[in-house]
């Protein structure tokens, strides 16, 4: 069972995952396309959930999301299972592969026994694909990896199975439909009324802007309200969320900038361009942000910025996506009224 499939690193894996299954499909979506047109940006803190003690913060929607949208404004009907029996959910993964589909699905990274240790660890919403089998080895196309590398049966099921939030459950995704023209142009509005929608006109105070100015506000008392050690691990969390996890909020607010680049060609909007400039500044004051951070949490030097003046950073990357996303939104809030939705 070996297909010969179209292996493309990417910054992100689930972005990575869909274009290249789509390449394999022979549409030729990079992955800047795919994160824009499903509308992959994102930010949620919740300081009420908590993973080892400390609040959840996130830079991207939901895992699985990304796949979902841009799918459903391609055209594209796709195919999701769940198990929870290992046995079944390795049993059609091989009828899958028998009949020549590669498949996406999610896993735990602690168990991708083909990562070097030092990136080995327990999360548990990695996407790859597996195209192929060769004895007890599965083939395996993971985005993160400039090559193509192999897992065996036994890893593979424990990556699939395993335990903690969100348990994988053996998760896995293919197209079954895809259409033989879109509407490229109608699927990047879409795309970017949504985003725009979810960072700067979202009403939910833990989600977007308001979510970030939420987040900058209790940042600044931490070390007055928790002390010194777990502030530092607050705040060290939020830098490992923003640069390791993924790409993180610097990495996807470039990516996003590229999407908004090539989609100001396709239709031909350069306000788009313009706001993919402005949206590159503000991945770069993110990048500061996690610059600083990180020293604090590595040395505590005292000539380091203080958490009031990281708070002030944020605050200011809140500021200016409200005002780049709010205007995305309107834009594409007008271009939207001249496609008709069946």
């Amino acid at each position: 069972m070996k297909i010969d499939f179209p292996h493309k690193q990417s910054a992100h894996c689930e972005n990575g995952v869909v274009a290249n299954l789509m390449r394999f499909q022979g549409y030729d979506f990079d992955e800047p396309m795919v994160f824009g047109i499903g509308s992959g940006i994102f930010f949620s803190y919740f300081p009420f959930i908590k993973m080892n003690g400390i609040p959840v913060t996130s830079y991207r929607i939901l895992p699985g999301a990304i796949f979902k949208r841009f799918t459903r404004r391609i055209g594209i009907k796709i195919e999701s299972h769940t198990y929870s029996s290992k046995e079944k959910a390795m049993a059609e993964l091989d009828v899958m592969l028998d009949k020549g589909i590669p498949v996406g699905m999610l896993s735990s990274v602690f168990y991708l026994t083909y990562l070097p240790d030092a990136y080995r660890f327990h999360f548990n919403a990695h996407n790859i694909v597996v195209y192929g089998k060769e004895g007890n080895d599965y083939l395996v196309s993971d985005p993160v990896m400039d090559y193509v590398t192999t897992i065996a049966s036994e890893d593979l099921i424990r990556a699939r199975f395993a335990m903690g939030v969100p348990a994988p459950k053996g998760k896995m995704y293919y197209p079954i439909e895809l259409p033989g023209e879109y509407n490229l142009e109608q699927a990047i509005w879409l795309g970017i009324k949504r985003a725009g929608f979810d960072i700067a006109e979202i009403p939910i105070p833990i989600f977007g802007a308001k979510g970030m100015r939420y987040m900058a506000k209790t940042l600044r008392t931490w070390p007055e309200k928790l002390g010194s050690k777990k502030s530092i691990q607050y705040l060290g969390n939020v830098v490992r969320m923003q640069e390791e996890i993924g790409t993180g909020g610097a990495g996807f607010r470039f990516i996003y900038a590229a999407f908004l680049d090539k989609a100001s060609k396709i239709v031909q909007n350069d306000e788009l361009y313009d706001l993919s400039k402005q949206l590159t500044a503000t991945g770069d004051k993110w990048r500061d942000f996690a610059y600083h951070a990180g020293r604090i949490c590595k040395s505590r030097k005292s000539d380091l910025l203080s958490f009031a003046e990281l708070s002030d950073i944020i605050m200011q990357c809140a500021d200016e996506e409200t005002r780049i996303f709010g205007r995305l939104y309107q834009i594409a809030k007008e271009h939207d009224k001249r496609f008709v939705y069946s």
